[in-house]
């Protein structure tokens, strides 16, 4: 997509950069530097939307013609946050929790310019399978989430020959002619490196991963 602005991607996460890419957009990188809590009262679920805001907002005051983008995802579990880990036992904890129960993962996109902010969000509900201690020390020392909310990565542990996307993705993807994109992010270990930990995903792959790129581009579209 040619955006009649430059755009500014507020993140530094690689998979959301890796993803704007792939869907043909050409951006800046802008780390926002903020503190990243929120108020102990809100609501999980408004968690991320307020978060992005909050990182799209630390340029607001610096925009002529450019477009920020900024993003945050949530993984809720039983109406807890499960963030980043912040070291190896507590992504032990994180995984353990998360064992054989579903999950709701968000993640909130936040576009601003000048004069206009909107801000969305999509919801996907994930289900692991039951893990043993073993399954779980094996995946954390051999995949290293710790910068992953909820201490894991969806693309890292898929079943083999599964298809983690939603139709609208598919199709997103068939538009813009990525179809491939699906096999390019999958992560493929070694033969016998493998695990499986995610057993369904109902709703977009991509917004687990951290962008759910074919909302986004719609958005984009409706913003210029």
């Amino acid at each position: 997509m040619n955006l009649t602005k430059p755009l500014i991607l507020a993140s530094s996460s690689p998979r959301r950069q890796y993803l704007m890419r792939q869907a043909g957009f050409t951006f800046t990188v802008r780390t926002p530097d903020i503190d990243e809590s929120f108020p102990a009262t809100m609501p999980a679920a408004v968690v991320p939307g307020y978060l992005a805001e909050k990182k799209a907002r630390v340029f607001e005051a610096e925009l002529q013609n450019e477009i920020v983008l900024a993003s945050d995802t949530v993984v809720i579990l039983e109406n807890e946050i499960l963030n980043k880990p912040v070291d190896r036992t507590d992504a032990l904890t994180m995984l353990s929790k998360l064992s054989g129960k579903t999950h709701t993962v968000i993640t909130a996109v936040c576009i601003l310019s000048k004069n206009k902010c909107h801000c969305f969000d999509d919801c996907t509900e994930v289900t692991f399978r039951s893990l043993s201690a073993n399954d779980i020390t094996y995946y954390i020392d051999t995949f290293k989430p710790m910068d992953k909310a909820g201490a894991y990565g969806a693309q890292d542990c898929l079943p083999e020959n599964f298809n983690p996307c939603s139709k609208q993705e598919l199709e997103f993807l068939a538009l813009i002619g990525k179809s491939d994109l699906i096999a390019q992010t999958i992560t493929r270990p070694p033969a016998g490196t493998g695990i499986t930990i995610i057993d369904k995903i109902n709703g977009s792959y991509f917004t687990v991963m951290g962008l759910p790129i074919h909302l986004v581009y719609d958005n984009l579209i409706s913003f210029v």
